[in-house]
């Protein structure tokens, strides 16, 4: 499938940022064509955790969210930073960050991307099992967090009526559902 490339003639930083960073480029295409300018977001590995307690409740963090200008639920999550080793590592330190909750059964689920037209990053799901309380919230500065609880049934019966609205959420949740066989269709 390679044939399909786009073929990058120049590329121009126009931001960069410590959250964003867009460059346009100059492709052509495989029949010639020249597509200027190309803008391209780049960032980091991005991860979220399902974690599940041992009563089956799912770890939830409540935060504002200023694109939408709301305070929504949301899985834990966030960027990989330069000292993790890997994404397993990125999951496990965001997850006790954000909520203080850890676990030793950590299991990747699957890897999306959030938009391959023009983002250049991928989101690693993770699905934790067995979470157990462990320390305090270790927040970023601009974080407000409130840590939730919620039955996974709940969640399930609630996902229609925009429980969580964040589309990358839902995609580690669907694959979390899948690996603990609690898919159903219809």
């Amino acid at each position: 499938m390679d044939f399909l490339n786009w073929k990058i003639l120049k590329s121009q930083y126009l931001v960069k940022d410590k959250w964003l960073t867009l460059r346009a480029d100059t492709c052509q295409t495989p029949d010639g064509q020249i597509v200027e300018p190309f803008y391209v977001f780049e960032y980091s590995t991005w991860v979220n955790v399902v974690a599940l307690t041992k009563n089956q409740e799912v770890v939830l963090v409540e935060q504002y969210r200023h694109g939408i200008q709301q305070t929504v639920l949301e899985l834990p999550g966030g960027c990989m930073e330069p000292e993790d080793i890997s994404p397993l590592e990125a999951a496990k330190r965001e997850l006790l960050e954000e909520s203080g909750y850890s676990s030793d059964n950590f299991l990747e689920t699957g890897i999306i991307s959030p938009n391959p037209a023009t983002h250049n990053n991928l989101i690693h799901c993770f699905l934790a099992t067995n979470v157990e309380l462990v320390a305090d919230l270790k927040l970023d500065p601009t974080e407000i967090i409130n840590v939730k609880l919620l039955q996974l049934d709940k969640l399930i019966q609630n996902i229609d009526n925009g429980i969580l609205l964040q589309s990358f959420h839902i995609i580690s949740l669907f694959f979390a559902l899948k690996k603990l066989g609690k898919l159903h269709f219809i």
